[in-house]
């Protein structure tokens, strides 16, 4: 992969996972515990999601197969799903569906749900990295994805553990510039995906 498709990959899982947004909600769902409690705890969502995310990369394109979806159909089906997260994110939507979802677990160890799934290892997330599987050629490309999807993720445990003073430096409004700055760049790749899928069947040059 050239440096421009490894950065725009990049963008995109760290765009749709958003670890800026995730940051105010793993505060709230561990609000009051030990710090050593509070750090275990994301460590153990990480890697959670993070083998999530590797199932889907390796046998994700497999079991499209499976089920007769073809990757054009899923490059353009991933595509709008993209898009409708960064009007979410533009929009301010996202936030308050992702606090609804945290609210409705009621059990005291949240790592699995909501935090891996569906918070950082969502619809999106599975999605793109699916796509992005989907486009590498050979194992070096398919390993500089996984490469990329480690570096995301990496960036979300470091988010996690320093949650606290990130969110007061930040307030309010620096996050809420972020998010609509990031959705920005989320609706121009999911634009990209919806045209990689039409080329691939022959319908755009």
């Amino acid at each position: 992969m050239s440096t421009a498709e490894l950065l725009a990959a990049f963008t995109a899982l760290f765009v749709v996972i958003d670890p800026i947004g995730l940051t105010p909600i793993f505060v709230a769902l561990t609000r009051g515990m030990p710090d050593r409690d509070r750090r275990l705890l994301g460590l153990r969502a990480t890697l959670i999601a993070a083998l999530l995310l590797l199932l889907f990369a390796v046998f994700g394109e497999a079991l499209l197969g499976a089920v007769g979806i073809g990757m054009p159909a899923f490059r353009i089906a991933g595509g709008v799903l993209l898009f409708l997260t960064a009007l979410d994110m533009l929009f301010e939507r996202r936030r308050a569906r992702r606090e609804d979802t945290a609210e409705e677990d009621p059990s005291d160890d949240p790592s699995v749900f909501p935090l891996a799934i569906p918070l950082i290892a969502g619809p999106g997330a599975i999605a793109t990295i699916i796509l992005l599987a989907g486009r590498a050629e050979g194992p070096a490309e398919f390993a500089s994805v996984l490469g990329v999807t480690a570096a995301v993720l990496a960036i979300v445990l470091l988010l996690f553990l320093a949650a606290g003073p990130i969110e007061r430096a930040l307030g309010k409004t620096g996050v809420n510039v972020v998010t609509r700055l990031l959705g920005m760049l989320l609706a121009a790749l999911s634009v990209q995906f919806i045209l990689d899928g039409l080329r691939d069947f022959g319908l755009a040059g």
